[in-house]
């Protein structure tokens, strides 16, 4: 009864605050617990709080409620931003969080006995992880996480905040992206007028290039959770494992025009989910269904944001065994905005929502304290359980780029998979394996995420699919929200083998490092230190002795000296033409870059061109430009810049897009163009044409390959194909003089089918799948490449093949029969793809101009591009004929 009074007077409370009265309620709040007015000077949703001032806030009142609040900092963003959680509940728990600490440890052990665990289940309190603001322009969140903080310590008799204090852990992570929030606001600010704007027209809901979104290398966090490539995932990660939070809740925004969106969520489902989290989500969705229709809050679910991906901030806890969810709230844009319907949509508002989303969620955690706990264990056994069965371990092999091997092995234990590294080598279930290499046991906790993140394939459901496939007949959108295919084996270029069996040998657990230190051979070599080309740690060499302005020469052919096999690529340095303390420096490079290095005192090559030889380039430092700001895509752009600056060290200089049509490019050896939203500008053509016949090196990504294959005389003769079914009219069209065209019999509906459709459309588009593509390693720009590699191919372009006479393909799209990876691709598109172009060059001028038909950086996770495109990066200078 007492309940229900409680939630009566909030409801009434907010019932009055949505016509625009003070957010704050009227019920009894403890008035030593600061106030946002008291604080930051206004109410909540009147203003958007800044990054600063939400630390400012939690601190207030941890300072007023020591013993119910515990900041923790976490981490540092790109530019220095404290990342912060708070954990909340009552004195006696947040007093012995250690304890909590460790129980969710023995809980999480699935060697815990199960009185033990229903023990700790029956005792110990639930906890819940609020993540607010991942993407910086999705504003709202972070002000209804300052509100929830203030409720659940501030309010006083209170049923609903008594029971969630009772049995709960609330951890707050108020904004996950403070660098994105930061450029939102700097441009709303910028913009704030004499009263609110609720114009979408508007400047201030017209965010500019790159939009708050993103975080300072451009980069969507909400993707990042696979690969953990930015600093602020990274660190996020490692709180959430600490904790293991038994429920995790992603808190976004969406489209002004919509209303609120909870879980459950769309199918499909990622088949490694367990059951019981699956049925769990309907715990929430209930709750939060209950709140909204007593507040008047319209809501919906399963529409769409589905469970696939497991790389989301809202699917990654899963596999740990948490329940995850994302919540969206339609958007104002900034303090309030004119819907469609002419309604107005005020920050207020969605501040509001998020709120009650949050208080309605720790209640439910509350409520189904002791199932989630056991649940949570329950997770832990069955995959051990289910890892004990079949294949019993996965095996990384370090052979091919042994540094792509160790990144893989450092990034699984980072997530919180036990990894086991072998001293010697060894031989397992039919394979051989070189020292170094590693084996992950599936009977182990983290069996789900390691299925969901190293198997080739993981499938959508079959009714999922021929639903799609429906709906595709009526020319419908798919329901497909992201990539298909994510197998980080795949993305890595690293060889995985299942075996049956546990593997014995010389092994000790392997640590969270992603390099492990490369050794140099004969320090003191005479002649020249050499560096084998072919993996990730070779290109940092390069990078790095580059910017030390050491002399480095590439052989673009493999040779034999002293009985030791080179492959094409290698790096020579020359012990003449460096400093004299090149040995020491190289010594240092490889235990920093995991690359190999071998000091030779003898150049008497047995096979293979000699040091001397035409076959054998200096590589001198490029200087790199990047195209930078609209009409770039902002990640396009970020990635590119990532890859080159951040996993290989090496600068990059930003231009804006505009500045380049007319700079002087003479500045610059090698040129990039990213994806763009709409076409470069005018005038670029002319300015990159007259560089590149000067003996520059143009770089197009994906889409940016518009700005180079149109024209009359285009620096790249490729020509984009239209869906197959489309290119050739299937009936006389033209009309004649009376506007009639010829008359025809449709005998079947195939034939139905194709009448009707479309002439002159593109191909069905992909939302992203991995597909293999075939690579020319003679080439200078395939050199060291796997002779097969791996891209992730989004969108619907296709492009012809080139002719040898307009330029060479160094890498093209596999046959048909072997073309898909991982993921879903339609059966048309796998056929019109087989053999066609990936990678092409062609040679003007003195220069050239490199296309990659489909972007080799998506979001910093396709590993086993990396030596393709930074041969174009960093090799291209020494195959151009540019005078400096």
């Amino acid at each position: 009864m007492k309940t229900r009074i409680v939630l009566a007077c909030l409801i009434a409370f907010f019932a009055f605050q949505v016509t625009a009265q003070p957010l704050w309620p009227k019920a009894d709040y403890d008035p030593t617990v600061p106030t946002f007015d008291q604080v930051l000077g206004y109410e909540p949703g009147d203003r958007i709080t800044n990054a600063a001032d939400t630390l400012t806030y939690f601190q207030q009142l941890a300072s007023r409620r020591p013993a119910q609040v515990r900041i923790f900092e976490y981490g540092r963003s790109w530019q220095g931003r404290t990342l912060f959680y708070v954990a909340i509940g009552n004195a006696d728990t947040i007093g012995s969080l250690d304890r909590f600490e460790a129980d969710m440890a023995i809980l999480a052990d699935p060697t815990t006995a199960a009185a033990k665990a229903a023990e700790l289940a029956d005792t110990m309190p639930a906890s819940v992880w609020l993540a607010y603001s991942v993407h910086g322009n999705e504003i709202s969140s972070t002000d209804a996480a300052l509100m929830t903080g203030y409720h659940l310590l501030a309010a006083q008799d209170d049923a609903v905040v008594d029971e969630i204090l009772q049995n709960t852990v609330v951890f707050i992570n108020p904004l996950q992206n403070p660098d994105g929030r930061e450029r939102f606001l700097f441009h709303h600010n910028e913009n704030q007028g004499i009263d609110r704007e609720t114009d979408r027209q508007a400047a201030q809901h017209d965010e500019p290039w790159p939009s708050g979104r993103v975080n300072h290398y451009l980069f969507d966090l909400n993707r990042d959770w696979l690969t953990l490539s930015q600093p602020e995932t990274q660190s996020h990660v490692a709180a959430v494992r600490r904790w293991l939070p038994l429920v995790f809740v992603d808190l976004h925004e969406m489209g002004s025009d919509s209303s609120y969106y909870f879980a459950p969520e769309a199918v499909p489902y990622n088949p490694h989910l367990a059951a019981d989290q699956r049925q769990n989500l309907e715990l929430f969705g209930r709750n939060n269904a209950h709140w909204f229709d007593e507040f008047g809050i319209d809501y919906f679910t399963r529409e769409v944001f589905d469970a696939f991906y497991p790389g989301y901030g809202a699917s990654w806890p899963s596999y740990y065994g948490a329940v995850a969810m994302t919540y969206e709230q339609a958007s104002a844009g900034g303090l309030a905005i004119r819907r469609r319907n002419g309604t107005i949509l005020t920050y207020r508002d969605s501040v509001r929502n998020h709120f009650v989303a949050s208080i309605s969620t720790a209640q439910a955690v509350a409520n189904n304290r002791k199932k989630l706990l056991a649940d949570f264990h329950r997770y832990q056994t069955s995959a051990v359980s289910e890892g004990n069965k079949g294949v019993r371990e996965y095996l990384i092999s370090r052979a091919g780029d042994h540094s792509a091997a160790d990144k893989l092995a450092g990034l699984l234990v980072q997530q919180g998979v036990k990894v086991r590294r072998s001293a010697e080598g060894f031989s397992a279930c039919g394979q051989d394996y070189p020292a170094g290499s590693y084996a992950v046991s599936l009977a182990q906790s983290a069996k789900r995420l390691i299925r969901t993140l190293l198997d080739p394939q993981v499938d959508m459901e079959a009714s999922f699919l021929a639903e799609q496939e429906r709906r595709r007949s009526k020319d419908l959108q798919d329901q497909i929200y992201d990539v298909t295919g994510w197998s980080l084996p795949l993305m890595y270029g690293v060889t995985v083998n299942g075996c049956g069996r546990t593997v014995k040998g010389s092994f000790e657990d392997a640590g969270p490092e992603l390099i492990q230190p490369g050794v140099l051979t004969e320090a003191g070599a005479s002649v020249a230190y050499l560096v084998p080309w072919g993996s990730r740690a070779a290109v940092k060499l390069l990078a790095a002795a580059q910017r030390q302005g050491i002399r480095v020469r590439g052989s673009d052919l493999g040779f034999t000296l002293n009985g030791r096999d080179y492959p094409a690529g290698t790096l020579i340095l020359p012990v003449q033409d460096n400093p004299v303390d090149l040995g020491p420096r190289l010594a240092s490079l490889a235990r920093s870059t995991g690359a190999d290095v071998v000091g030779v005192s003898d150049s008497w090559v047995t096979d293979g061109p000699n040091f001397g030889s035409g076959n054998v380039s200096d590589l001198p430092a490029p200087r790199v430009a990047l195209a930078w700001d609209a009409p770039t895509s902002p990640t396009s752009a970020g990635a590119a810049r990532f890859v080159i600056e951040r996993q290989f060290g090496y600068p990059v200089s930003t231009l804006r897009s505009d500045t380049l049509a007319g700079a002087d490019l003479s500045r610059y050896d090698v040129v990039i163009l990213p994806e763009s939203r709409w076409s470069y500008p005018h005038g670029l053509s002319d300015n990159l044409t007259e560089w590149v016949n000067r003996g520059g090196v143009l770089i197009a990504l994906g889409n940016a390959l518009s700005a180079v294959t149109s024209g009359d005389n285009p620096l790249l003769p490729l020509a984009q194909e239209l869906n197959q079914l489309s290119a050739t009219p299937q009936r006389e069209d033209d009309p004649d003089d009376n506007g009639k065209v010829a008359g025809s019999v449709i005998a079947s509906q195939a034939e139905y089918e194709q009448a009707i459709t479309g002439q002159g459309i593109d191909p069905d588009g992909v939302s992203g799948t991995l597909l293999r593509a075939d690579v020319d390693t003679e080439h200078w720009l395939g050199v060291g490449v796997a002779p097969q590699v791996n891209l992730l191919l989004r969108g619907s372009r296709i492009y012809a093949p080139l002719r040898r006479d307009q330029g060479t393909t160094v890498a093209h799209m596999a046959a048909a029969d072997e073309l898909l990876a991982s993921g879903f691709l339609w059966a048309e598109n796998r056929q019109q793809l087989a053999f066609k172009p990936f990678v092409v060059t062609r040679r003007q001028g003195r220069g050239h101009v490199i296309g990659f038909t489909s972007d080799p950086n998506v979001r910093a996770y396709l590993d086993g591009l990396n030596v393709l495109f930074m041969n174009a990066v960093l090799r291209s200078t020494g195959h151009s004929r540019k005078f400096r």
